[in-house]
């Protein structure tokens, strides 16, 4: 599976109240491409068994689901999983999860955290901010030059995150993001209607060009 399109992350908060499957669901029809599970709370069995629905979800409509920040739930599910810098290492969740797992690493605005990504054994690298981001007001500004420097020097798909809108996001894809990465201009939606139709925006972005 070519890794392109609209990268779903998911936000417990946006996401409480029992909007987590049904919205998920309508980003997913809308045609995200691949999903990440984000739930920094400690409540595992909470987390397994949302983790077991949204694989579920994700295998009906042709779509991947990465957890976020956990190699062993995403072994015990058999899906992949996303390291941001602080969480372990990419080589030892490839180590875990097999060569085919797709195993994704933030690289903040970095070309070398990239480098040692790509060596590590990551099956795509993400870069941010490149917007004002309300998920993580004062990490790191990245730049569309970056974009384009490693697509240019990485030979692996590239996420874009931090701050997306389908009005900013034809940018990074021009430049060469492979995947845009979005989580409130999604999620922070009224309703799973709406959620769909703002998939199905991000998505047309990528059959434009």
């Amino acid at each position: 599976m070519k890794l392109r399109g609209l990268y779903a992350i998911t936000d417990s908060q946006l996401l409480a109240d029992g909007r987590l499957l049904p919205y998920v669901e309508a980003a997913l029809k809308g045609g995200a491409r691949l999903l990440q599970y984000r739930d920094k709370s400690s409540d595992e069995s909470r987390r397994l068994r949302e983790a077991e629905s949204l694989r579920e979800l994700c295998e009906r409509h042709g779509a991947q689901l990465i957890i976020n920040d956990d190699a062993e739930l995403a072994a015990r599910l058999g899906v992949g999983v996303h390291l941001g810098q602080t969480d372990g290492s990419i080589s030892a969740a490839r180590a875990l999860l097999g060569r085919n797992a797709l195993v994704g690493g933030t690289c903040h605005a970095s070309l070398d955290l990239a480098a040692q990504a790509v060596q590590e054994g990551a099956s795509y690298i993400a870069f941010g901010r490149f917007f004002n981001s309300q998920t993580k007001p004062g990490a790191p500004a990245a730049t569309v030059e970056l974009l384009e420097q490693a697509s240019a020097r990485f030979n692996l798909p590239v996420v874009a995150i931090g701050g997306v809108t389908v009005e900013n996001a034809p940018e990074l894809i021009g430049r060469g993001a492979d995947l845009i990465a979005v989580i409130h201009a999604l999620f922070a939606a009224d309703s799973a209607a709406e959620v769909e139709r703002r998939a199905h925006a991000f998505s047309a972005l990528f059959q434009a060009d």
